[in-house]
């Protein structure tokens, strides 16, 4: 093996491979320096994180970076002159095995260019999967990006040998992708993403009845979208990400903020880049969507289409919304617990079981988890609490933003902020 040039492509492919999140890289970069354990810094080591948060360090490659596409927004598009280089399924399938035994992966993050056709390429993406999983006898993490237009047998094999599937929709709507991909449409797209969910379904259901059915992209299966190379707004967004995971059962729909790297006069300006508190609040429109019970057209609307960026999506509905506050949190149903800021999932449901037993006060909400500094001015607790007294302030708004930029933080306090730390929290 020429290492020098394995070493080179694995540079090269990895670099390409970044601008692909939907693998939830944490962008770390500590090095080894001193002779310890592990290695976080090398080419390709991305993380992303299970349920139960775990963090699961994967190699994060692309196959090719040759493609037969002039995607304006793609830095291996056809026209770039960029060098051009390829692994060869066995390099794919080493590289993984040598990471896995270093200790420096559980698992790896495929995806490549386009060599010839859709099938010509997807045929060594599946040929690597199942090489690690019988001849190399591997049971760590495989997330396949797959190629639309490929055969339906190739998809079909490729869920039998990886956990996740994925297939970028890459522009939200058909007509800018058609301003940067003319060769592409999404129908293309969505063919592949419906064999995958009519097939989960489908070995789902022979699982009830078959023991020993083989399980088929256990992990499911999801999809990216590019913000800001086009005009889209984030309403137009969220109903696009909405439609998917209502119709095709998408896990994850990632979002990835346009990185200005080519001159096209189609594209936003080398310079320019999608604020990184947009793409925060997109994930958190989409965490309101799945697990809160909201509806896309509740977060935005057309008078509304774009989100709020001094308050996350569900401050802004409460702020939108006061006519429905205060909640008493002794009667309110859940649907309306979830709806306050400040109270997460597991908080409302702890909040439905405590309040059977006692009458409860900010302190009490405190210790099950709500974040007291938001939530006080739009919870009845039926004793006093004085932070009432704000809530139909004509300023409120205002009177919350300029707390957020308050340094310590008393939960107890008028002057609280409004946020805590985490700036993705939806609780």
């Amino acid at each position: 093996m020429n290492y020098e040039r394995i070493k080179e492509k694995l540079e090269i492919l990895a670099d390409a491979a970044k601008y692909d999140v939907s693998c939830s890289s944490s962008g770390s970069n500590r090095k080894n320096n001193n002779k310890g354990l592990g290695n976080a810094a090398p080419s390709g080591i991305c993380h992303t994180y299970t349920q139960d948060g775990r963090c699961v360090s994967l190699l994060k490659i692309l196959l090719t970076n040759h493609c037969i596409y002039d995607c304006a927004y793609c830095v291996t598009r056809k026209s770039n002159d960029i060098k051009r280089v390829a692994f060869t399924v066995r390099e794919v399938v080493d590289l993984t095995m040598n990471f896995y035994r270093r200790n420096y992966i559980e698992g790896l993050f495929l995806s490549s260019g386009i060599f010839k056709n859709a099938d010509f390429t997807m045929e060594r993406l599946v040929r690597v999967a199942k090489l690690l999983r019988l001849e190399e006898n591997f049971n760590g993490y495989i997330h396949l990006k797959t190629i639309p237009g490929a055969s339906d047998e190739l998809m079909q094999e490729a869920g039998l040998y990886a956990d996740r599937l994925s297939v970028n929709l890459e522009i939200p709507t058909q007509s800018g992708l058609k301003l940067l991909a003319p060769e592409k449409d999404h129908q293309q797209m969505m063919k592949p993403m419906g064999f995958v969910k009519n097939k989960l379904i489908e070995y789902k259901s022979e699982r009830k009845i078959i023991k020993h059915v083989p399980k088929f992209a256990p992990a499911g299966q999801t999809t990216q979208m590019i913000i800001g190379a086009t005009n889209e707004n984030d309403f137009q967004i969220i109903k696009v990400a909405d439609h998917f995971y209502r119709n095709f059962n998408l896990k994850r729909v990632y979002y990835s903020g346009y990185v200005p790297v080519l001159s096209d006069s189609r594209l936003p300006s080398i310079g320019t880049q999608v604020p990184m508190v947009r793409e925060n609040r997109l994930y958190q429109a989409d965490w309101l969507m799945r697990f809160y019970g909201f509806k896309a057209d509740e977060i935005l609307d057309k008078n509304n289409p774009f989100l709020d960026l001094e308050v996350d999506p569900k401050m802004a509905w409460a702020l939108r919304n006061i006519h429905e506050f205060p909640v008493d949190i002794q009667s309110a149903s859940l649907e309306m617990i979830l709806r306050i800021p400040g109270v997460g999932t597991k908080s409302a449901y702890k909040i439905l079981q405590a309040r059977k037993f006692q009458n409860l006060s900010l302190e009490h909400l405190s210790k099950i988890g709500v974040s007291i500094n938001r939530a006080k001015y739009f919870i009845d607790t039926r004793s006093i609490n004085k932070n009432l007294r704000f809530l139909n302030r004509l300023n409120f708004r205002e009177l919350l933003i300029n707390q957020t930029k308050s340094k310590f933080d008393n939960p107890f306090n008028p002057q609280l902020s409004l946020f805590d730390n985490d700036a993705f929290s939806l609780r």
